[in-house]
């Protein structure tokens, strides 16, 4: 019975947060992509952040009032991730069975999806943005159920290193729900079809693999970190939003209203009077800051639950490096086919990558 009902967990949450999301209000938002056929740009119906307010409410309700235990997510873990590996495989093959071949092979196309932007009722529903949604959501749900298992288990003994690296991880997804508008115009949105990269990402990897560093040390004792280091991973954390969410706001900004500054930072632009590529600001200090920014937001969330010696959290971060690298080098080939010889003067004036001074 317990096997059945771990299995069966993610697919019920799922369906609670996906009619949470048809029913709860949310703001139309016309995005940057175009759609392939009229050349119309897409619209978005979005309400992620009443949505992960709403799930977590009703977590909450459904604790309190002993329906389920606060930390149902956490006893039910492994046949949970179990479960979400299938509806994952699932709903990537449902995808990509529903779109016209792009490659001759089949395996490409069930890796990198056939549909660019599948969306449910002219953008009531999109399916990219419902996957982000979906695995923000589960993400914050696992990580309260673990931490609450944390607190059950060790009471005034707690590791406050699992607070911290909770709370940072429920930063990263306010702040991508409240900013939910600015990543229309990301790279995951207008450059990637949706298949198993995307679909088993975010219904599995997203919401279970993010939580490693908890998931990892939530049966561990106090490793005695102190005030000093536990004050430093936060500093590594928060710098990195700054990197990534700056570099983000800038960017939206600037394909709004080119010519307006951003924090006082008036827009440098290379430009050949039709395209324009911004070089200033965060974008003038590397060609991709914004990903050095995640980069530092997983160090700080793996660094504060304080186990050094342990490797797994540490998978997090090393996750970003093994994902942002060959992104940049791939996001680099984009842009030099789009802006050509503009791409290569921006190159000249921003040199680095990813890391400034370094690569």
């Amino acid at each position: 019975m317990n096997i059945i009902t771990g299995l069966l967990t993610p697919l019920v949450v799922i369906g609670l947060i996906t009619i949470l999301h048809y029913i709860l209000p949310g703001r139309w938002i016309t995005g940057y992509v175009q759609h392939e056929q009229t050349g119309a740009k897409l619209r978005y119906r979005l309400n992620a952040l009443l949505v992960l307010i709403a799930s977590v409410g009703l977590w909450y309700a459904l604790g309190y009032y002993e329906i389920i235990e606060f930390t149902w997510l956490y006893r039910h873990r492994w046949w949970s991730l179990i479960g979400a590996l299938i509806i994952g495989l699932v709903y990537s093959l449902v995808m990509t069975l529903s779109y016209p071949n792009v490659t001759d092979s089949f395996i490409k196309d069930y890796y990198f999806g056939r549909g660019f932007n599948p969306q449910i009722q002219d953008g009531r529903m999109d399916h990219k943005m419902w996957l982000y949604m979906i695995g923000a959501v589960l993400l914050v749900l696992h990580c309260l159920s673990f931490t609450t298992q944390h607190i059950i288990m060790y009471g005034s003994s707690i590791n406050p290193g699992i607070i911290l690296s909770t709370a940072l991880i429920i930063w990263f997804v306010l702040d991508y729900c409240i900013f939910e508008h600015v990543h229309l115009y990301t790279y995951d949105i207008f450059a990637e079809r949706v298949g198993f990269k995307l679909g088993w990402g975010c219904l599995f990897f997203y919401p279970y693999f993010y939580t490693i560093a908890v998931w990892s040390t939530v049966d561990r004792p106090n490793p005695d970190m102190s005030v000093i280091q536990l004050i430093i991973s936060a500093i590594v954390f928060f710098a990195g939003w700054i990197m990534a969410r700056g570099a983000n706001m800038q960017k939206y900004y600037f394909k709004l209203q080119p010519d307006k500054p951003f924090l006082g930072i008036q827009p440098k632009v290379i430009s050949d009077g039709k395209k324009k590529i911004l070089a200033s600001g965060f974008w003038g200090v590397s060609r991709h800051i914004n990903y050095l920014g995640e980069i530092c937001m997983g160090l700080g969330i793996a660094s504060a639950v304080g186990h050094y010696d342990l490797l797994w959290p540490w998978l997090y971060p090393l996750y970003y490096i093994l994902l942002l690298v060959p992104r940049q080098l791939d996001d680099d080939k984009r842009c030099l086919k789009k802006y050509g010889k503009l791409w290569e003067e921006y190159q000249r004036e921003v040199p680095h990558k990813i890391i400034p001074g370094i690569y």
